[in-house]
């Protein structure tokens, strides 16, 4: 008894639903850490983000800003809802609508999301290799982009929603450059991810 009442008290509350957390109490959420996700109800927290992981955001974001046509917007970690128990956060994505839906909004359903973009961390690789592209592919969103890391190089693998099986197909494995014409012409010159490892 003594020894379930010291794992108890070592443990918070919020931590320990009886059956996960629905996307809804998740977002009501004000005091978790930074990066925190849902997934199938339950609560992943990040590992601190190492310099590859947090440049290649930047670049990625900086270049798609300056890129995306007119009507697009790109984010960066912003959580997405995918289903009633699942809501996580891509580390670039491409939503429609050249304005903000409101500055208090702290999530956007699926069917605003053009592409998502996962580079890929040591305590992530799972998940952006296998859980989350199946719930983006469920969701309906048409295109996911997938950065690993070879040595000190990017490379990164595009993928277009198969819209008969809900699943990903290939369309291409770039590294040292990436250009492609959808979701939109877009060209990535992996020797620029250089100035943002200042």
């Amino acid at each position: 008894m003594a020894t379930e009442s010291v794992v108890r008290g070592s443990v918070p509350d919020w931590l320990r639903p009886p059956n996960g957390y629905t996307a809804d109490e998740f977002l009501a959420m004000t005091d978790l850490p930074r990066h925190t996700e849902l997934i199938d109800g339950s609560l992943v927290f990040m590992a601190p983000q190492r310099v590859f992981h947090m440049a290649m955001i930047d670049f990625v974001a900086t270049e798609f800003r300056r890129q995306v046509p007119a009507g697009l917007r790109v984010n960066r970690e912003m959580t997405v809802k995918l289903e009633p128990r699942t809501a996580v956060d891509p580390d670039v994505s491409v939503i429609r609508g050249s304005r903000p839906h409101g500055l208090d909004v702290n999530h956007y359903l699926p069917e605003v999301a053009v592409l998502v973009v996962e580079v890929v961390s040591p305590d992530s690789v799972d998940r952006d290799r296998d859980t989350k592209p199946h719930k983006y592919a469920r969701a309906g969103i048409e295109h996911f982009w997938r950065v690993e890391r070879d040595g000190d190089e990017p490379v990164i693998f595009t993928y277009r929603l198969d819209p008969t099986t809900r699943s990903y197909v290939s369309t291409g494995v770039h590294s040292g450059r990436l250009e492609v014409s959808e979701p939109f012409p877009i060209s990535l010159i992996f020797s620029k991810l250089a100035d943002y490892l200042g």
